[in-house]
């Protein structure tokens, strides 16, 4: 009998980011007590740290600075992902750090987030590093932005200064393309808990909803996919067993597109036809998988199919390319230049690569772009051109947030060297510089 349990609730996944000092931890660790997220020996632990720190009132960002170099320094230094809910939505929250030399990490806790909250501390306003995260959101696509304007009592709650802030950052966000819809503006405090999950008196000229009641209403946009079925196969089952002597299965993730039973399919780069048969699970098979959902897919041919190649919808599946033009955030301290030799991942597939060509280098500060530069450094975005050893079936990001990105990683060592999104996610920020003011 079939069973299918492909049935989500609902879920949103969000990320923090912001500046050093912004209060990102305190504001996280908020959300977690105001839900009641958090157990009562927890509370009690806090709590009594805040004691021997001489806080007059429990520190919340111990709550969630959960390592000893954080708690040491008072800083995050990693992504760390908490969980909490309210009666009508499930929250899986990203917490990402504020230093600029861990950009790659805001990167990663962003690159699957449906809705960012962006800190800003009241005091400083939009800083370089806001714009440099703002850009770093665009690039990736995140559907929707908050801008938390933190420690609003630390400027006795002025409306001018909100409204001052706000004004700028919808400024900054329209010019990186982002529909004004798309994007709320808050005045919190995390520490005494203004706006967040309780409405502020403090804050009269504020009508809009708090942190928590816009979490909670704002729409699960679905992943913004226009692409088919993406299947990479991670591993083939062939059991050879007397009980199952011919099955051949192809298991992994559905990464984007619905498998379901039934429907004609191609294995990428080979472009060999066939169809979904069954697909198996550990409680059953099911009709049909939702993204995110681990099965194996048999099919009704035996075909040549390994680990890395990609089971795609025949209708839209992708060329499988030699070279193509990618975005990519370049995260390590040697610089990028042309001549490089790398490895590229993309899904379950490794190939090595050169960097053909560092065509240009984006400004997230001024939001205008350099062409022909000689290197990336640290934490640049730029447009590169890949040549590839190996066939690669690779989607415009624009088309699948999924099968469009990729890793650039060191052949020597390993290490990653750079998140990559295929196709040129700079042009929207050149067609909006470009337009008169």
């Amino acid at each position: 009998m079939s069973t299918d349990k492909t049935a989500q609730p609902d879920l949103l996944r969000l990320a923090t980011a912001g500046s050093v000092d912004d209060g990102k931890s305190t504001l996280v660790g908020r959300l977690l007590y105001d839900t009641k997220s958090v157990l009562a020996d927890q509370i009690d632990a806090v709590t009594r740290a805040s004691v021997d720190r001489g806080l007059a009132t429990p520190d919340l960002s111990l709550l969630v600075d959960g390592l000893r170099a954080e708690r040491e320094q008072g800083i995050t230094i990693d992504v760390a992902y908490r969980y909490f809910a309210t009666p009508t939505r499930t929250f899986v929250l990203a917490d990402t750090p504020g230093h600029v030399q861990y950009t790659r990490n805001t990167v990663s806790g962003a690159s699957t987030a449906q809705l960012v909250v962006l800190l800003v501390d009241a005091r400083s306003g939009v800083v370089a590093q806001t714009r440099r995260h703002a850009a770093v959101l665009a690039l990736l696509g995140v559907p929707r932005l908050v801008l938390a304007v933190n420690k609003i009592d630390l400027v006795d709650h002025a409306e001018s200064v909100y409204r001052e802030i706000a004004t700028e950052f919808a400024e900054l966000t329209a010019g990186l393309g982002w529909d004004p819809s798309a994007v709320q503006s808050i005045p919190v405090s995390a520490l005494h808990g203004d706006n967040v999950a309780v409405r502020s008196s403090n804050t009269p000229y504020y009508d809009g909803p708090t942190l928590i009641e816009h979490l909670e209403s704002v729409p699960v946009d679905a992943e913004p996919d226009t692409a088919g079925l993406r299947f990479p196969v991670q591993y083939v089952i062939r059991p050879r067993t007397a009980e199952h002597p011919d099955y051949r299965g192809y298991a992994g993730q559905v990464s984007v597109g619905t498998a379901r039973v039934g429907d004609p399919v191609v294995a990428l780069p080979s472009g060999v036809r066939s169809t979904i048969e069954r697909i198996d699970t550990a409680d059953g098979t099911l009709d049909a998988a939702q993204p995110g959902r681990s099965v194996t897919l048999v099919l009704a041919d035996d075909i040549d199919v390994s680990r890395g190649d990609v089971i795609s919808s025949v209708g839209d599946a992708p060329a499988p390319v030699r070279e193509f033009a990618a975005t990519v955030c370049w995260l390590a301290e040697r610089p990028l230049r042309a001549g490089a030799r790398v490895l590229v991942k993309h899904g379950t597939r490794t190939v090595q690569a050169i960097v053909d060509a560092v065509e240009s280098r984006f400004d997230e500060q001024a939001l205008t772009v350099t062409p022909a530069p000689d290197e990336l450094g640290l934490n640049d975005i730029g447009l590169v051109h890949l040549r590839t050893a190996g066939d690669l079936p690779v989607d415009d990001y624009r088309a699948s947030r999924r099968s469009g990105s990729f890793l650039l990683i060191d052949p020597a060592s390993g290490n990653t060297l750079s998140a990559g999104l295929v196709g040129d996610a700079l042009e929207a920020v050149r067609t909006v510089a470009a337009q008169p003011a």
